[in-house]
């Protein structure tokens, strides 16, 4: 349900309906405007009826309910674009589209912190590398798990660049928040209720990518998972789904940018990499989602990657990476963003 008080409402009738959203088993998330305050109350939706009882007290103008079943994701409650923000300075939802860019895999502390430099100098604001990695088969390379995750921080140092790396159970999102700046969930993890909670927990920002077969739907009530935690800051990461095509690794779903920026308040990354799966087809993917509305990029980045000990096929070098970067700003500035 959406509260709305009344123009001019005082603190002591907003703070008496905030008391009384607590009281029914909810909780309350206050959204201060110029001309008036609303409240969202998320909860149970069997005490509704004592929420609508609400528009009888003093202050109160009126109670609507919330169709869309992503109550915090979606823009019922929070109609302006959230802008999230990364070590206080990357920003997530404005007019700067952010690259996240670096392996697939942290492999070692030359490579990590070499391919953080190459891509600093490019132009990108992040740096991705995983240390503990989901493989289709289990004799697939791992990661370097606790190893890689100090190699990211020793990156980090270097460069200055903040850190995204995925978190693949719940027992470990504490070490991985230790390190990480932003918490990845990755695609085979997207319905993972338990981990989507404890991330929301973590109160560190999460990159919540798209399920291998998920729709939309699915995807922003997994965002409402971690959100439903008090986690507001969660960042959205098409990364392609699986469909009879085989042409790409994944089909990239373009139209998807399109529908979230309808949809949910939240930014929009698209990482064409995992999207395509041949290095050869990521910048044109990459421009398109720029042309699309898309508020990041994810790009995978190897200095060596035929040497690569994953998704070597997918990863750009470090020139072809600058080259990307430079048409990027020139869509970017076609549609009004900056890279």
């Amino acid at each position: 349900m959406i509260i709305v008080m009344q123009r001019g409402a005082s603190e002591r009738q907003i703070h008496a309906v905030e008391e009384e959203i607590k009281r029914l088993g909810f909780i309350a998330h206050p959204i201060h405007g110029v001309e008036r305050t609303v409240i969202g109350a998320i909860g149970d939706e069997r005490g509704n009826a004592g929420l609508l009882a609400l528009e009888t007290w003093e202050g109160v103008e009126r109670v609507i309910p919330i169709l869309k079943p992503y109550k915090l994701a979606g823009r019922e409650l929070h109609t302006e674009k959230s802008k999230i923000k990364v070590r206080g300075r990357v920003v997530f939802g404005g007019k700067k589209v952010p690259v996240i860019a670096g392996p697939c895999s942290v492999e070692s502390l030359e490579q990590i912190c070499t391919t953080a430099e190459a891509v600093k100098a490019a132009g990108a604001t992040l740096l991705r590398g995983g240390a503990f990695k989901p493989r289709t088969s289990p004799y697939s390379f791992q990661g370097l798990e606790v190893e890689g995750l100090k190699m990211l921080a020793e990156a980090r140092k270097r460069t200055g660049l903040p850190v995204v790396t995925e978190v693949m159970k719940e027992s470990a999102v504490e070490v991985v928040a230790q390190y990480a700046d932003v918490l990845q969930i990755g695609t085979r993890n997207m319905q993972n209720f338990d981990l989507l909670k404890a991330v929301g927990q973590a109160r560190k920002p999460v990159l919540l990518k798209r399920g291998l077969a998920s729709t939309v739907y699915e995807w922003l009530m997994s965002a409402e998972y971690i959100m439903s935690q008090g986690n507001m800051e969660v960042l959205l990461c098409e990364r392609g789904i699986r469909t009879f095509e085989t042409a790409t690794r994944n089909t990239l779903d373009l139209s998807a940018v399109a529908v979230l920026q309808h949809e949910t308040h939240l930014p929009v990354i698209v990482d064409p990499s995992h999207g395509t799966g041949h290095y050869e087809y990521v910048e044109s993917m990459a421009l398109a989602a720029i042309a699309a509305g898309a508020d990041g990029l994810m790009i995978e980045v190897h200095p060596n990657p035929h040497e690569a000990w994953s998704d070597g096929a997918q990863s750009l070098t470090p020139d072809r990476f600058t080259r990307l970067m430079t048409r990027a700003r020139a869509v970017a500035h076609a549609v009004g963003r900056e890279v």
